[in-house]
């Protein structure tokens, strides 16, 4: 029986001037414009892939989607919109291809950037909400990686915003069908291509977890989960797409028990709360750690490259630290113990505390941007082994990606390697490493020309001359202005300049005030406030974070005059 070939539509549109990828080739709005704008999601899709320099050479395009979508409303509309267009497109360059997608269109951020380096893809899209609120009241994004499996550099987010301001129209094949149940090749006949067109659909854990297998010794990480001296583990999933990663790889490969892991059920709306793993989000996780009947607890959010550890009766690990005692436990870990310790990278708000051990073991520290991007530069050149952000990302040079499971593994085999409790663990960092102090506030749903102007005024009163080497007065405490800056990078790989990347105070005992604003969302922005104290002596090591840094936060709030301009009364989330 001969088939009818797919048709392939041709669709005019017109362009939107609003679709500037924010960093890493991502576009986040209100799920709500996707619905009511026409052509608002395909317009990006066509953007994003015209602007992939491909030849007939290139074996795929890898596509996927993840959990806080908009399914509620299109029934797999934004997933099948990009199989269509992704297609359309592949036809009309006459590229031989193939897509490539995670069963139940189901993938986690690391599990994309491992699969598109594991089959050499030409790059990788995701739909995803991050550690947004998603479903219909929430949020809905697109995210890019390149064939390096790492987000898109701002050069290939400029090129998608110019080819989105000038678009007139974009392919697609409506009448498409692929089941993303089903594992393996499916194949269709298209209109005006010679050969059927392949769809591969794949498990969602296999590959990265075959790539976790040979970084960790996962018999000690079993022992420790199932031996005679195990902990008792408490992880959550948030709802998002962590759920079948947790399951698979902490549970039936690892051994800890099913009730080990909660909220496993990917759901579109992430069950009402945000998927962001930090205090004021995962509480069901926070108010199990406070019984004492667990050891070691973790949370991830939505696409799963962010965590959040805990230790025994609540004990916090700031993201900062553990990015730290991870860098000075390296050789728990046999990747690295094979591969060796190059450098490590931070991103500038993160505290310095990565900077300590990096003197110590005699590397150097990358101090970049927030932005995973500048992080795969620094490893495709051989410069970075490990890297982290203040907002609960680490990762490696295994990917180009933050990885969260990832991270939960080191935690892991760190403590079979040194048989103490995580509590025990940073105690004993910070008497050897000194104690960072440090939080964030972050004034969330601001408006944008208000946060704006209260950056633009900061910045003109500390570059001022006259800020330099003052002092404030606190209480007992007096600060002195050391040197104050607009932070800009020097990439040293490529020599690319990045200016205006946030603003700095620092002291002359080394404390530090950042401000920066945040450039995930489109339609309101994010204000963040960082502050940093050091403490060397042990003996003053068990006070409150926000009571040592509260004359810091005092100054900021000060020359900020963030609640007077914004009429809060403080941030919406402090970690």
């Amino acid at each position: 029986m001969v088939r009818t070939p797919i048709p392939v539509l041709t669709v005019q549109t017109a362009p939107y001037e609003d679709q500037r990828p924010t960093g890493g080739g991502g576009l986040r709005r209100p799920t709500g414009l996707f619905e009511s704008q026409r052509n608002y999601l395909p317009n990006f899709v066509q953007s994003l892939l015209s602007s992939i320099s491909m030849q007939p050479t290139h074996v795929c395009i890898f596509l996927c989607k993840r959990i806080g979508s908009i399914l509620g409303l299109y029934n797999f509309y934004p997933i099948h919109i990009y199989l269509y267009v992704c297609v359309c497109l592949l036809i009309f360059k006459s590229l031989i291809g193939r897509l490539v997608i995670g069963q139940n269109g189901i993938l986690s951020t690391p599990a994309v950037s491992c699969i598109i380096r594991k089959i050499k893809a030409a790059g990788g899209i995701i739909l995803t909400a991050s550690h947004s609120p998603g479903g219909p009241g929430g949020e809905f994004g697109v995210k890019f990686e390149v064939a390096n499996g790492g987000p898109a550099p701002d050069i290939v987010s400029d090129k998608i915003y110019q080819i989105s301001k000038t678009l007139e129209e974009y392919a697609i094949c409506p009448d498409l069908r692929v089941d993303l149940s089903r594992l393996g090749r499916q194949e269709f006949d298209l209109e005006n291509k010679f050969k059927p067109f392949r769809v591969e659909i794949v498990d969602s854990v296999d590959i990265y977890l075959n790539l976790l297998r040979s970084i960790f010794d996962f018999n000690a990480i079993r022992n420790l989960l199932t031996g005679p001296n195990q902990i008792k583990i408490r992880i959550d999933a948030m709802n998002g797409v962590m759920g079948p990663y947790v399951r698979r790889i902490l549970c039936d490969e690892l051994g800890a028990p099913a009730n080990s892991a909660i909220n496993c059920i990917p759901l579109e709306d992430f069950g009402g709360q945000p998927p962001d793993p930090n205090l004021t989000y995962a509480t069901a996780l926070l108010e199990a750690m406070r019984g004492g009947e667990y050891g070691f607890g973790a949370a991830f959010d939505a696409d799963g490259d962010r965590y959040m550890i805990l230790g025994q009766n609540g004990f916090f690990v700031n993201a900062s630290d553990s990015l730290a005692i991870i860098a000075a436990n390296l050789s728990c870990i046999p990747y690295f113990c094979q591969m060796g310790v190059r450098g490590f990278g931070r991103s500038m708000p993160t505290s310095t505390a990565l900077d300590k051990v990096a003197k110590v073991m005699k590397v150097p520290v990358y101090e970049t941007p927030t932005g995973w991007r500048y992080f795969s530069n620094l490893m495709d050149s051989g410069r970075c082994s490990l890297c982290g952000e203040e907002s609960f990302g680490t990762g490696s040079d295994h990917l180009r990606e933050k990885d969260g499971l990832w991270a939960v593994l080191v935690w892991l085999s760190i403590l079979a390697a040194r048989k103490q409790s995580v509590e025990e663990i940073v105690r004993d960092h910070w008497t050897k490493f000194g104690r960072h102090y440090y939080c964030r506030f972050d004034y969330e749903a601001l408006e944008p020309r208000t946060a704006y102007f209260i950056m633009r005024d900061l910045e003109t009163l500390i570059t001022d001359k006259s800020f330099s080497h003052q002092q404030f007065a606190v209480g007992n405490n007096i600060y002195s202005v050391e040197r104050t800056d607009s932070f800009e990078y020097i990439d040293p790989v490529d020599g690319t300049v990045t200016k205006r990347q946030g603003l700095r105070i620092i002291f002359s005992d080394a404390s530090r005030l950042i401000f920066r604003m945040s450039a995930s969302s489109h339609v309101r922005a994010t204000l963040r406030i960082y502050a940093e104290s050091y403490e060397k002596d042990p003996s003053q090591h068990n006070k409150e974070p926000q009571a040592v840094l509260s004359p810091l936060i005092a100054i900021a709030l000060k020359i900020s005059q963030i609640h007077e301009r914004t009429g809060r009364k403080g941030p919406t989330v402090i970690t």
